[in-house]
């Protein structure tokens, strides 16, 4: 069984998405969906595969079993709802949507259809953080006490984004609330988060912040660390810390090649850092791209869903309401 995939949006993440799906094993690229033909044809030239410039246009091809929702964050709840109802399996970018109430009319969408669907929370599926949490799980660490999250750009994004971003919490930090979750298999009970502008003024001015400092408290009582920060001079730093009764097991930063270089100007210097995360989760929406298309195939639900986008939405709501509140929040799921 081969998936026919539409992939909706041809930005940066649509073109990893469509080349990926244009490679992937179980799959077929069938089109690119952009109301601005001119902005996909090259993406579309360069996979061999025709441009529709609208989500009805796409749906009514009987070769799309499914599509990929590259578009805008506040375009996804109606493009989810389209594609149900079309009875295509939907994967979307993250995330769902930064209403709660919006987010749940899509998921009773999804629930009434029966729908097929996967978040794309990508980063799950990086080798070195799904070997992780599998080192988690068979108990390398005895019983887990921390945990600890670093995630810091190399550079703020324009300021156009940040103002539709929905904040630090929910554009960034929900990432590594995510993982947070997905690797200690619990729900916190408690958030407490804090954050400065130290970066861009502009981003400041907007109410948001730039660098930030996150703890939550898991009903078992683990503990997790999160810290974010629009700028990182050395490249796109991402490392996770797993803490135990017996031991520890950590991700280390990947950088552009592997060499330990020893000279007179220094010891042991490495390249810098991958830059961003295009190169450095690159592998990552490759692997979640098979992940969907084997649930697809073995007709079993994929392994990051609309509840798990909900959750990380909650906390990141809790998130900001502790910034600016100064309080702990218990997040209500």
């Amino acid at each position: 069984m081969t998936i026919g995939i539409s992939v909706f949006g041809s930005g940066r993440i649509g073109v990893i998405h469509a080349r990926n799906a244009a490679k992937a094993a179980g799959a077929r690229l069938v089109s690119i969906m952009n109301p601005d033909r001119a902005l996909a044809q090259p993406l579309a030239d360069e996979l061999g595969v025709p441009v529709v410039e609208s989500a009805e246009q796409a749906l009514s091809d009987p070769a799309v079993d499914a599509v990929i929702i590259c578009t805008p964050t506040s375009t996804h709840v109606e493009l989810i709802e389209q594609a149900a109802r079309a009875g295509r399996a939907v994967m979307c970018e993250k995330p769902l949507d930064l209403a709660i109430d919006r987010v749940d009319r899509a998921m009773a969408v999804l629930e009434e259809t029966g729908t097929p669907f996967m978040l794309s929370f990508n980063r799950r599926f990086d080798p070195g953080v799904a070997a992780l949490r599998a080192a988690v799980e068979a108990g390398e660490v005895g019983a887990l006490n921390m945990l600890s999250l670093t995630s810091r750009d190399p550079a703020p994004p324009p300021i156009d984004y940040v103002r539709q971003s929905g904040g630090y919490f929910a554009d960034s930090t929900i990432h590594d609330i995510d993982l947070a979750c997905w690797i200690t298999g619990e729900l916190p009970v408690e958030v407490h988060a804090t954050g400065s502008c130290l970066v861009d003024p502009a981003i400041g001015a907007e109410g948001d912040c730039d660098t930030a400092m996150t703890t939550l408290k898991m009903p078992s009582g683990v503990l997790v660390h999160i810290n974010n920060s629009r700028r990182a001079v050395y490249g796109f730093d991402q490392r996770i810390e797993a803490f135990g009764s017996g031991g520890m097991v950590q991700t280390a930063n990947q950088h552009n090649d592997n060499l330990l270089r020893t000279t007179a100007e220094g010891f042991a210097r490495q390249s810098p850092l991958k830059h961003f995360f295009l190169e450095r989760y690159e592998a990552s929406f490759a692997h979640a791209l098979d992940e969907f298309v084997s649930a697809l195939r073995e007709r079993r639900a994929p392994s990051a869903t609309q509840r798990d986008g909900r959750n990380a939405l909650v906390i990141a709501r809790a998130c900001e309401e502790s910034r600016t509140t100064g309080r702990v929040v218990r997040p209500q799921f």
